[in-house]
């Protein structure tokens, strides 16, 4: 008579894995089907995914190209077809494209004597949250400047605070508008001080700088460091 086979932890474990080895072929058996089409829809997936960045960049590559055409011929005068050829491109999936679009859109319109629209063609990139903010703050800059006569100086002047702070790129340019507007509500010293700070930053354009000295100096304040930071600069 067969004596049964000894029963410990070696004997077990080997049970336990033939048993995990018969459910694992009978589940592939059982779903050969579903297994099969499953690989095929991550491959096709995968497939899809790299073709269509491939596709973003070819097409990303073409608008830049079809870009480039419409500043040749808006250069050259020929400006018939490049509203609706820019609108167009206004619409790209390539945040880069679309902005010099818009603001190549912007710009046509104002060669075209219709400031009104430029400034909302400039407003709609100052408010696109999608685009890096470089845009978007020259934009508001643009926008704020072809609007400035008919916005209220509490407008201009909250509309560019976040620009109007040294170190900002737009310090010069947004503090100037800034400072006028102050102007318009009374506040002179103010706005004097204002155009003094423009015209000490080194970092704001000289003729910038001159100017904001000679309407310092209208208002009646001392500009003589200013001018003397100014004078030294040119030197």
């Amino acid at each position: 008579m067969a004596q049964p086979p000894e029963i410990n932890e070696t004997f077990l474990r080997e049970v336990d894995e033939n048993l995990r080895r018969d459910q694992l072929r009978d589940v592939a058996q059982k779903n050969a089907t579903w297994i099969i089409l499953a690989v095929i829809v991550f491959l096709g997936a995968s497939g899809g995914l790299i073709w269509y960045q491939q596709h973003k960049v070819q097409l990303a590559q073409q608008h830049i190209e079809q870009l480039a055409d419409i500043y040749k011929d808006v250069g050259n005068g020929k400006t018939g077809a490049a509203p609706q050829q820019l609108d167009d491109l206004s619409k790209s999936g390539a945040k880069a494209v679309r902005a010099s679009a818009q603001f190549t859109r912007a710009d046509v319109a104002l060669q075209q004597d219709d400031a009104k629209l430029a400034a909302t063609k400039f407003g709609e990139i100052a408010n696109d949250g999608s685009l890096p903010k470089p845009y978007r703050d020259a934009a508001l800059i643009r926008q704020t400047a072809l609007q400035f006569d008919q916005l209220k100086p509490e407008e201009v002047i909250a509309r560019l605070e976040p620009l109007a702070k040294p170190g900002s790129p737009w310090f010069g340019t947004a503090s100037e508008m800034t400072a006028l507007a102050m102007i318009k509500q009374g506040k002179k010293d103010e706005a004097g001080r204002l155009f003094i700070a423009i015209a000490k930053d080194k970092t704001v354009p000289d003729d910038l700088r001159q100017r904001a000295v000679q309407i310092a100096a209208s208002l009646g304040l001392d500009v003589s460091a200013a001018s003397a930071a100014l004078g030294s600069q040119a030197q």
